[in-house]
């Protein structure tokens, strides 16, 4: 089972996260987009931060729709409306939900990938974060239905998340400012994709380390 005292832990973990590789999601935006990824995300990820004593009295749900609304008022560009997005389905899948089962996690998951591509109006194949967070729902459900428990299955799920996001290496970007470069958005991996490749990592490691 997942606690809201873990969600919590996750949320503040990614937050710090992001904070040290601020400098580095930046130079990567820089290269292909608009050089504000890391400045951005670090900005909406403090506020979150900032609201951690009264997230504490929240349940799961209401958690999530905070931190969807705080992001989307706080991250420029289009990750505040993506990662808005992202959480916001987070918030509908764990509704009444005290704590989360392997089974809630996947629905969460397959609900915020959902809610990136429908925000985002984006596919596999564009060199967004949907190239990151479509693998790792894929490898989670597939562990799930083979009955493995909710760490064991998010291990995979951060593995296929780091393979999908090393593929956008060699993609061509469909979407957003890093299209306009054409051929020249080959070679770097996405920002978006690398900051999402942290969100789930962060989630993995907060519940390694809650197992012992």
């Amino acid at each position: 089972m997942i606690t809201q005292v873990q969600i919590l832990e996750w949320l503040q973990l990614f937050a710090s996260v992001i904070e040290h590789q601020k400098e580095e999601l930046t130079e990567l935006d820089a290269a292909i987009g608009d050089a504000d990824h890391g400045i951005n995300m670090n900005r909406g990820l403090k506020k979150v931060r900032a609201l951690m004593p009264s997230l504490r009295e929240q349940e799961i749900s209401s958690i999530f729709k905070t931190v969807s609304m705080t992001l989307i008022s706080h991250v420029g560009g289009v990750s505040g409306p993506l990662y808005g997005a992202w959480f916001l389905m987070a918030s509908s899948a764990t509704t009444g939900k005290a704590e989360l089962t392997a089974t809630d996690m996947l629905k969460l998951l397959q609900a915020g990938l959902q809610g990136v591509i429908d925000r985002g109006k984006t596919q596999l194949g564009d060199k967004t974060m949907v190239d990151v967070l479509g693998p790792a729902v894929k490898a989670f459900e597939q562990a799930i239905s083979e009955g493995k428990e909710t760490v064991a299955a998010l291990r995979l799920a951060v593995t296929a998340a780091e393979e999908g996001l090393q593929q956008t290496v060699k993609m061509l970007a469909k979407k957003g400012r890093a299209s306009y470069l054409g051929e020249k958005s080959i070679g770097h991996p996405d920002p978006g994709g690398t900051s999402a490749y942290w969100m789930l990592r962060s989630l993995l490691e907060v519940l390694e380390v809650s197992r012992f």
